[in-house]
């Protein structure tokens, strides 16, 4: 087959990153397409993926995020029109999962969120839909989702390129060039997604809880801000000890090296999960069940409360206790495939 995978936000690139050399073992052809939406087309470039970029970002309103669909929709399908795809495969790319739609090509999305309003419209259109085995069935079907398109795997999407994954040594000396040292208890924090569709509410835990741990002899905060926006509010902020990089880094070495991962959003708790790295959610909005499937299984933890900030201590973690969930990539490719 000839095959289309739109790249529509950072967590999608070490995904299929991992998936694409699957497909191309078994004779089928790639191309890629890409958002220009926060290290989308930087990391995709440092990982050889070669992708087509077609728009961009929306910005926070609905309008603009609806405007901002129908136009890359639109430059998708005038771009895929004449390229013979036989197959469209995504993490919930809205605009191309329309695209295809309008072109007749079948299209194959994945997600694992079952709160995005937008999967009213994703799970719709979508040939086949691919999700957890943990994601809730009420769900589903309340996004349109027939039985007929639904498959389930187990694991976490963060599986699929973690299972295997080595430490680099020389790593380190990354995080020497940022002046941390290897002693020092290194917090790898992510804010919240306060533009996305839905996260449609204030979370003052998380700048609260990066406070707290700024303030710690010894420890370094490396900050991934999700905007250029965001960027600027943090450095307005002068918050001791906190560094955002201007280069996009390596997630997986980056995670395996913290002592603690901090987010308000879902994927990089998953991946310190699937790495045995301790991991704490602030997220404030309505939880995914495959997060709360991680906090059963002990490798998640919630922070709901300015009290629980207070009384937060920080050391430097023990070895690590990955989960090596080597079956799910083989799992998912067979999913995606099996037309």
């Amino acid at each position: 087959m000839h095959i289309w995978i739109d790249l529509a936000n950072s967590p999608h690139v070490p995904f299929f990153h991992a998936l694409i050399p699957e497909f191309t073992a078994r004779g089928h052809a790639v191309e890629i397409s890409a958002r220009d939406f926060a290290q989308t087309v930087e990391l995709a470039t440092k990982a050889g993926m070669m992708a087509h970029v077609i728009g961009g970002h929306g910005g926070g309103s609905i309008t603009g995020k609806a405007g901002n669909l129908l136009g890359r929709a639109a430059a998708l399908r005038k771009w895929a029109r004449d390229r013979g795809f036989d197959l469209a495969v995504s993490h919930n790319s809205y605009a191309q999962i329309a695209a295809a739609a309008a072109l007749g090509i079948k299209a194959v999305t994945l997600m694992d969120y079952e709160h995005q309003p937008a999967n009213h419209l994703a799970f719709r259109l979508a040939s086949k839909v691919i999700v957890p085995r943990a994601f809730p069935a009420a769900e589903l079907r309340k996004y349109g989702a027939s039985l007929r398109k639904v498959k389930r795997y187990e694991g976490t999407k963060e599986d699929v390129y973690l299972a295997g994954f080595v430490p680099d040594p020389a790593f380190g000396e990354t995080l020497r060039k940022l002046n941390i040292a290897s002693d020092d208890v290194l917090v790898v924090a992510r804010p919240p997604a306060r533009e996305a569709l839905y996260h449609r509410f204030e979370n003052e835990l998380f700048d609260e809880l990066i406070a707290r741990l700024s303030s710690f002899e010894g420890t370094k905060v490396i900050l991934i801000p999700r905007s250029d926006a965001q960027r600027a509010n943090y450095q307005a902020r002068n918050f001791a000890n906190v560094i955002m990089p201007r280069e996009a880094l390596d997630g997986a070495n980056l995670i395996a090296a913290a002592d603690l991962v901090v987010s308000a959003g879902g994927t990089m708790n998953r991946e310190a999960a699937a790495l045995g790295v301790p991991a704490i959610s602030v997220y404030a909005g309505r939880w995914a069940a495959i997060d709360e499937q991680l906090i059963g299984e002990g490798r998640l933890r919630r922070l709901n409360a300015r009290e629980e900030i207070e009384s937060l201590t920080v050391t430097k973690k023990s070895e690590l206790n990955p989960r090596r969930a080597s079956g799910v990539r083989d799992e998912i490719i067979k999913l995606i495939l099996d037309q």
